[in-house]
């Protein structure tokens, strides 16, 4: 573990706790998780700071998925089948991602995330459960879309520059596979523990992970990403949703101030 004071670790465990709250409910905990670390330990190299942060993140990823298995209407067949393509999408984002600057994605991105923010606000009924599209049978056409795009398109993002997968994929989730937002969430975490395993074999074998500083963080990592998944659980779609608009919002700030500053 890196020579830290303990004010500086206090505070990104709590930061870990919130991120795995917040990647529970609805995805998107890396924005404030990466932040914290690259605040917090500003002489570690980036590779140790990304491969901490998923060592961190699949602990809570983990914890919310069996939490959500307990009580949410998982379809773990086609969690799993959408996660591998997304594992496969990554791994291909990863080889790319040397040759394209991140400046050129973050003005798209933010494009896109405005315009999904105008549509759940123009639309309250979305990723309700009481919702008419929700009645629609899911084909095999929607579930093989699903593996494809969701999975291989949104692991490809992922591994090609990142921020925001897991709200992708809730926001894809409820769409192509007609699901509620508590429900897609669930599904969500099942293909991000796929991304995340494949994500951290390959810090592991570079040796770029902080394990002892990860174990730590993970503890309340998980803490939180099992209350937000019972939260979730708990109060409904309506609220996934509120907190979904906040997360797109916040990551589109975020995007803004990395493309400006």
């Amino acid at each position: 573990m890196p020579d830290i004071s303990l004010t500086t670790l206090v505070v990104l465990c709590l930061a870990a706790a919130a991120a795995g709250w917040i990647d529970a409910v609805v995805g998107g905990g890396g924005l404030l998780l990466l932040p914290a670390l690259l605040l917090g330990l500003p002489h570690v190299p980036a590779a140790h700071i990304l491969g901490t942060n998923k060592a961190v993140a699949i602990v809570g990823t983990s914890g919310a998925a069996v939490t959500y298995l307990r009580k949410a209407p998982v379809k773990v067949g086609t969690a799993v089948r959408i996660g591998l393509a997304a594992l496969a999408g990554s791994m291909t984002g990863a080889f790319f991602a040397a040759g394209i600057s991140s400046d050129v994605l973050r003005p798209v991105i933010m494009v896109v995330l405005l315009g999904v923010a105008a549509f759940v606000l123009l639309r309250p009924s979305f990723g309700r459960a009481a919702d008419d599209d929700a009645k629609v049978p899911v084909t095999r056409a929607r579930t093989v879309t699903a593996i494809v795009l969701v999975g291989g398109g949104i692991g490809f993002y992922d591994g090609l520059f990142g921020p925001g997968t897991g709200t992708f994929l809730v926001l894809a989730l409820t769409a192509v596979l007609h699901l509620d937002l508590v429900t897609a969430s669930a599904n969500a975490k099942i293909v991000n523990v796929c991304t995340n395993a494949g994500a951290l074999a390959m810090f592991a074998y570079q040796g770029t992970v902080l394990w002892q500083l990860a174990a730590l963080m993970a503890l309340f990592n998980l803490a939180g990403a099992m209350a937000g998944a019972r939260m979730a659980l708990r109060k409904g779609s309506e609220f996934v949703r509120g907190v979904l608009l906040v997360v797109v919002f916040s990551l589109v700030a975020k995007l803004a101030f990395d493309q400006w500053t």
